[in-house]
């Protein structure tokens, strides 16, 4: 049973050869029938998926003898970071796409579907804080056995495990989403460049920087338009509460990194488009008159650069005439956006 969105692709795509996974992995004496099922993973209270309660609902409906859910909603244990819960009452288990982290996904996510079969269907025993057997050497999981007030698990320890889980946070919000949803910041950052990019005294400034102050000026116009976007919008979490707060880190971390990533994929993008403006406006005899100097790539390649800057700091007051809705859409996931929501709603 999978999430709409991101979950349900990756179920789709696990489906066709999964059967043969598990007889080979598992059991070739059982015969497996994997079936999937998209629908809105319902939360508790408390923002969690209630495991019991879906497996109550679907599994007797479906005929399912283990039911596997997935779902892009981060996990924790406390303050540790969890990808796999599994609970033996419901014989049920779910995967969370975050914790498996932002590379080779698809082949965590089959890693763990297996993990939680052979458990579920009594084909492996392993004891608290142990690496499971199909879990590779370097791999930051280790198990957690179920406690009175917690299921089974695979816990993300250590450094690693909490760099992966904020990875696949960050990779569920899709930052890449930053430029066609903003489309007033992208149309005046690209105003502003194009300006830049004609204007003769542009010319000469961008000549006569070095690229290392060229790099540290495009360092900054993306930390200005990346800070710009989270102040303006109230995407910083400031709870009151102490445990809510330990928590609040790491989504703010990743709030961050997307943004980030997002601006730098719109700076590529402006970059790329204002240097095939350049090339094609430009005439290179002009250009060597007014800069005194023999035409080179170079001096294109410095001008569109510093265009560029001033372009995404001119976006991000662009960005102020998209509503934070709009915002909010293109940089968060579904469930981060739900959460987001819901802060926001609470706190007024």
């Amino acid at each position: 049973m999978a999430d709409p969105g991101a979950p349900t692709d990756l179920a789709a795509a696990l489906q066709p050869d999964l059967s043969e996974v598990l007889a080979g992995e598992v059991d070739d004496a059982t015969e497996w029938v994997v079936s999937t099922e998209t629908r809105e993973i319902p939360l508790d209270d408390e923002g969690l998926v209630p495991l019991e309660s879906l497996a109550r609902e679907h599994r007797e409906r479906q005929e399912w003898d283990v039911m596997i859910v997935v779902t892009d909603l981060p996990r924790r244990v406390g303050t540790r970071p969890i990808a796999t819960v599994l609970s033996g009452r419901a014989c049920s288990g779910m995967v969370s796409l975050p914790g498996l982290g932002a590379l080779g996904v698809r082949r965590r996510a089959r890693r763990a579907v297996v993990h939680l079969v052979r458990a579920l269907t009594g084909h492996e025993h392993r004891s608290d804080g142990e690496r499971p057997p199909d879990i590779p050497r370097w791999s930051p999981l280790r198990h957690v056995s179920a406690e009175e007030d917690t299921d089974a698990h695979l816990a993300l320890v250590g450094l690693r495990g909490r760099l992966r889980l904020l990875a696949g946070m960050v990779r569920d919000n899709r930052p890449w989403r930053l430029v066609p949803h903003l489309s007033s910041a992208t149309a005046a950052a690209a105003a502003t460049g194009a300006y830049a990019i004609v204007t003769t005294s542009f010319w000469t400034m961008a000549t006569s920087l070095s690229s290392l102050r060229l790099l540290l000026i495009s360092v900054v116009a993306i930390l200005a338009m990346a800070t710009w976007l989270i102040a303006y919008n109230h995407l910083w979490d400031r709870p009151d509460d102490r445990d809510a707060r330990a928590k609040a880190v790491l989504y703010n971390a990743a709030t961050a990194i997307t943004m980030i990533f997002g601006v730098t994929c719109m700076y590529v993008l402006l970059y790329l488009a204002g240097l095939l403006a350049a090339l094609a406006l430009i005439d290179p005899g002009y250009f060597s008159s007014q800069l005194h100097q023999p035409p080179s790539s170079g001096a294109y390649l410095k001008l569109v650069w510093l265009a560029s800057s001033v372009g995404i700091v001119a976006g991000a007051l662009g960005s102020s005439l998209e509503s934070e809705e709009a915002v909010r859409k293109a940089t968060y996931g579904r469930r981060e956006l739900e959460r987001q929501r819901g802060r926001t709603a609470s706190s007024k």
